[in-house]
């Protein structure tokens, strides 16, 4: 079922997170996902659930591979619950792309609308009622009532909506206690709150399972219509031709289909003790093996990435290893490339300064390393003034401005991940700026930016492997031989 909301700001991260937890407090394995670029909300869906949080996003990966990559995410599952992204039926532009809507249609799965009713009572059927008429492609289900005041508050909702014909499935009353701090990016990182963050989500599971009605929410689910085609696969998603960077290319097909499609899988039960409380990270499900070392960063300061590029890293034969950047004062043992992704560097910029061992190993580093965003930063000769590893010669500083969107960028010449002329589709979400000598690496209408050389790649352009396997692919094979591109 998809968790959407009439606008940001209604409650759907509450309602899906704790959704998530009350659920797998019943013993199910729930599978979570996300619609949208965000890196903060799977976080708290992996502590909720015990598995990585995933994204599903029609404009960073195609909205051919949005149901393949469910069915690989959601293999084996009880139940899945998609949080939305902003209101129903926003998306980019001025047009439903990439909106929670246009992947509830492509999952042809039942809506549950969290609804603010706080300042409001017989209106919330009147916003109920536009929502689920508006799109019939788009399949209602219920709504679940969110800062309910009182009692009497509930009742004038609940008899309102009556008329509607859409079951109202919870109600959930105001409480502070409950609230997630955030900041100038949105929520705080769940991997940031560390304990704080456990007992956070532990709440949200009690508050939900004490104010909706858990049995309905899984029939709702049940609805939902079988997926046609197989789940996504990296090793699949490698060896297919044509996985070049364009996200536009053929559906892929390969691997086993999920057992979730409408029903509950018997005999799977909650996951192990424990493995709730793993964050999410790029490097997420990794494993030892033989192949080159590609060293992910990690800790509290780097927490954004795709649980796929770690699985795509692996499929390409590599081993994926996470360091954290504000502890270890070395990379691991044997790193032949390095990934560093998004993350809150600012925050930390001190910390990260005072790491010299590390930030010296990484400005000798002579291997292929990929920074996206916050490993842009971290590259930099400095951050707000303070020293970082000086990898690039430009300097990284905190700004007034939210630079926030969706990206159709071309590469404007070979670097370690890209060739001339390639397009991506990426997305930007910061509020620093860097200035970078010389041509930008990518180019969209209204800007660019990026430093990219046959062994470094560094830009505030988010990219989702999974819409580019090819990236991983050439990252560890350069990897291999990083003099094959000098």
């Amino acid at each position: 079922m998809v968790i959407a909301a009439p606008a940001s700001g209604s409650g759907k991260t509450t309602v899906a997170t704790g959704l998530m937890a009350a659920l797998r407090a019943r013993g199910l394995r729930v599978s979570p996902h996300k619609v949208g670029p965000d890196y903060i909300d799977p976080g708290y869906h992996a502590l909720a659930t015990g598995l990585p949080g995933r994204n599903l996003d029609p404009w960073l990966t195609g909205e051919e591979r949005v149901a393949p990559l469910f069915l690989h995410g959601a293999a084996g599952a009880d139940v899945a619950v998609v949080e939305g992204v902003m209101g129903l039926f926003d998306g980019r532009a001025d047009t439903d792309f990439a909106s929670t809507a246009h992947v509830a249609r492509l999952l042809d799965a039942p809506v549950v609308l969290v609804v603010d009713a706080a300042r409001q009572s017989r209106s919330v059927a009147a916003v109920v009622h536009g929502f689920a008429t508006f799109d019939p492609r788009v399949r209602v289900g219920g709504v679940i009532l969110n800062r309910v005041g009182s009692e009497r508050h509930e009742e004038l909702c609940r008899s309102a909506l009556a008329a509607t014909g859409t079951p109202v499935l919870g109600a959930i009353r105001r409480d502070d206690a409950v609230s997630t701090p955030s900041r100038h990016l949105g929520l705080i990182p769940a991997a940031e709150r560390g304990s704080e963050a456990v007992a956070a989500v532990d709440r949200l599971g009690e508050l939900v399972a004490r104010s909706c009605d858990l049995e309905a929410l899984l029939r709702l689910a049940r609805t939902a219509f079988p997926l046609d085609g197989r789940a996504w696969s990296p090793a699949g998603a490698l060896h297919r031709p044509g996985t070049g960077p364009s996200p536009a290319g053929a559906l892929h097909r390969p691997g086993t289909g999920s057992s979730l499609a409408g029903t509950t899988v018997p005999g799977t039960g909650p996951s192990p003790a424990g493995t709730a409380r793993q964050g999410p990270g790029v490097a997420a499900g990794a494993a030892k093996g033989t192949g080159p070392v590609v060293a992910v960063a990690g800790g509290a300061a780097f927490t954004f990435g795709y649980a796929e590029h770690a699985e795509l890293l692996r499929a390409a034969g590599a081993e994926a290893v996470t360091f954290d950047p504000l502890r270890d004062e070395a990379l691991p043992e044997g790193t032949a490339a390095v990934v560093i992704g998004g993350g809150f560097p600012e925050m930390y910029a001190a910390d990260l300064a005072a790491n010299e061992p590390l930030k010296r190993e990484i400005a000798a580093f002579g291997g292929p390393i990929a920074a996206e965003c916050a490993g842009l930063l971290y590259l930099c000769e400095s951050l707000d003034d303070h020293p970082m590893c000086g990898k690039i010669a430009a300097k990284a500083e905190m700004t007034p401005r939210l630079t926030l969107g969706y990206r159709d960028a071309t590469a404007t010449r070979d670097s370690l991940l890209t060739r001339a002329g390639e397009r991506y589709r990426g997305h930007e979400f910061h509020r620093t700026a860097v200035t970078v000598a010389g041509e930008p690496l990518f180019r969209w209408e209204g800007g660019g930016d990026g430093h990219g050389d046959p062994l470094v790649t560094a830009s505030y352009l988010h990219l989702h492997w999974a819409g580019s396997p090819l990236l991983a692919q050439r990252l560890v094979s350069s990897s291999r031989s990083p003099s094959a591109l000098r």
